[in-house]
């Protein structure tokens, strides 16, 4: 068994050595964002060491990758930990330079050992949140729950998804380096395409609103299971009450995330349709729907989202655009003016 486990590890790390990093954007990111001291950058091993870690993140999780040792002194692995830093991702901060210089002393190799267990907290804390809102929006979801408190579970899920996604964007990001005009536009271009941000303002656009629209925690549902899923198979891959009763449900969701996305993406576009149905009765909100569709927009443009968007609107020009030809043609005016304004 353990000669099985050595083998399947040393193939596992001549697929990695092989791996194409040159032409995985990821690796590009990932490389940005490590903090390597100057007396190591320059050594091969220290690379190698940081692309197998990469490639246990992405490509392979069960990749063993050993502690790297050096030739140094007894003191330069501590710095090379406490140097390095994970790309940003959902459930892991991105480290900032905050333009201090580590020193070689006791209290530094102390110091060195923090980022690993501030990381675990964030991990911790994102996973308890997006747990919180799973088990709310289920909650507001079914229909034997009292009214009363299927409206309060209702607007916590998404007062809970917009704390987590606020929190991931503070820290990753961070805040606007200088709080004038001119740094909040460059702060917001940075998180503007991102996840978390789009969530974010998905959240608060629902959260405020008079109208109850439980189609919407689908999205939310979604995402938090995803969170959730990530956060047991990374941490309690070997419990045994989780191989027995959660390991089935999290491989499901993490080989279906795309299909989790897909139904994100119908969701989103039909609450568009929604609302545009909604100003017709005495609940309308002219400014949600208006600010609903720039989100829209955005999410057809964003880089996370494009894909899955870009899909279902074709999907829909398929369908409705020769039903417009055919019986409506004065439509194709309005129609193309409105293109115009969306693919602008």
């Amino acid at each position: 068994m353990g000669q099985e486990t050595e083998d399947s590890q040393k193939l596992r790390r001549i697929a990695a050595a092989a791996y194409d990093y040159d032409n995985d954007p990821r690796w590009a990111d990932y490389l940005s964002n490590i903090l390597i001291p100057p007396h190591l950058s320059s050594r091969s091993d220290v690379l190698d060491h940081f692309k197998r870690k990469f490639y246990q993140r992405y490509i392979d999780p069960d990749l063993v990758v050993k502690v790297m040792s050096t030739n140094g002194s007894s003191q330069s692995m501590p710095s090379a930990s406490s140097y390095s830093s994970s790309p940003p991702s959902d459930d892991q901060p991105r480290t900032r330079n905050t333009g201090s210089t580590a020193r070689a002393s006791g209290p530094s190799a102390t110091a060195g050992q923090n980022p690993t267990s501030v990381r675990w907290d964030r991990q911790t804390i994102q996973f308890s949140v997006n747990a919180w809102v799973f088990v709310v929006a289920v909650l507001a979801i079914i229909p034997l729950a009292p009214i009363n408190l299927s409206r309060r579970a209702y607007r916590l899920s998404f007062m809970g998804t917009a704390c987590s996604s606020l929190y991931s964007l503070y820290t990753l990001y961070g805040r606007p380096r200088a709080l004038n005009l001119q740094g909040i536009q460059v702060y917001l271009q940075s998180i503007m395409a991102t996840k978390d941000f789009i969530y974010f303002i998905y959240c608060i656009t629902f959260v405020t609103s008079h109208l109850c629209l439980k189609f919407a925690l689908i999205s939310i549902l979604c995402r938090s299971l995803e969170h959730v899923a990530k956060f047991l198979r990374r941490n309690f891959s070997r419990s045994t009450l989780y191989r027995k009763y959660l390991e089935n449900p999290c491989v499901w969701v993490e080989s279906n995330t795309t299909t989790l996305s897909i139904l994100s993406s119908h969701t989103e576009i039909g609450l568009g349709f929604l609302l545009i149905v909604s100003l017709f009765s005495w609940q309308r909100n002219i400014i949600q729907t208006f600010m609903y569709w720039q989100l829209l927009k955005l999410m057809y443009h964003a880089p996370v989202t494009a894909g899955y968007h870009q899909s279902v609107w074709a999907n829909i020009g398929r369908t409705i655009n020769p039903l417009v030809h055919r019986h409506c043609p004065f439509l194709n005016t309005p129609l193309s003016a409105v293109q115009r304004w969306w693919l602008r």
